[in-house]
């Protein structure tokens, strides 16, 4: 039971951080389960759908704050969702989907550490073929190990100036949102899915805490010091994936 606690506790977190940064935590929540032996055939199904949940409230939060933009959002969606369901039917071998998923949390502890600052300068019109080809590669590796992209668009929207702070976290979300979808769909396709018996609760707590995250992140909130935990924690996970 204590385990349980924990475990809750610490998707609980990850959804209150990932969502206040416009994402849904699908990659925190497969570090966590990687941590502690779940099965890959177990571990994607269940963050999708718990990314479903926390990326929605993200969404949210930054639309109702006015940060929603959907010129930036339809490219990027129009190539990714199609793509997602054929990386959800999928099938990898443990070895390759955890050195894969290693190399998606590595970019989301870069994520995190790494603060943007709001960019001062110009922002960058995104033109249609860039927006499909990088929406469609992120679609597809997105359905392939179960996340929703949010950790490999936002730092790309970014560098890129195509959008603000702000603008990026709101299109993130939602992109995340139907990404997760549209690769659980392809799951289901494939064969259907497997959950764990405490898969409820572990909703619960996502649920939760992505609903703080999201207001808190659209509010400007901001905690450094509990990124840097968290990305600590997803360093050691990344180091388990790669090396064993």
């Amino acid at each position: 039971m204590s385990s349980l606690v924990v475990l809750l506790l610490f998707l609980a977190i990850i959804a209150f951080l990932y969502s206040s940064v416009g994402h849904g935590g699908a990659s925190g929540y497969l570090a966590v389960m990687a941590m502690m032996g779940v099965a890959p055939a177990i571990m994607k199904p269940s963050a999708l759908v718990m990314n479903l949940a926390v990326s929605l409230f993200s969404f949210t939060g930054f639309y109702r704050a006015g940060h929603f933009r959907l010129k930036l959002f339809w490219p990027f969606a129009l190539a990714s969702v199609p793509l997602a369901y054929l990386g959800g039917t999928m099938t990898l071998s443990d070895s390759i989907y955890k050195k894969i998923l290693a190399l998606c949390i590595l970019i989301s502890i870069f994520r995190l550490v790494f603060q943007f600052r709001q960019e001062k300068e110009e922002i960058r019109p995104i033109s249609i073929t860039s927006g499909l080809i990088s929406g469609g590669a992120i679609g597809l590796l997105s359905g392939m190990i179960g996340i929703g992209g949010g950790i490999v668009l936002s730092p790309l929207m970014l560098l890129m100036r195509w959008a603000t702070l702000k603008q990026t976290a709101a299109v993130s979300a939602l992109f995340i949102f139907v990404n997760s979808l549209s690769g659980l769909f392809g799951q289901i396709q494939k064969g259907g899915i497997q959950v764990t018996e405490y898969f409820q609760w572990a909703v619960a707590a996502t649920v939760l805490g992505g609903l703080l995250g999201s207001y808190y992140g659209s509010q400007k909130f901001n905690v450094p010091t509990l990124r840097y935990l968290l990305a600590l924690g997803l360093v050691i996970a990344s180091a388990k994936l790669i090396f064993t």
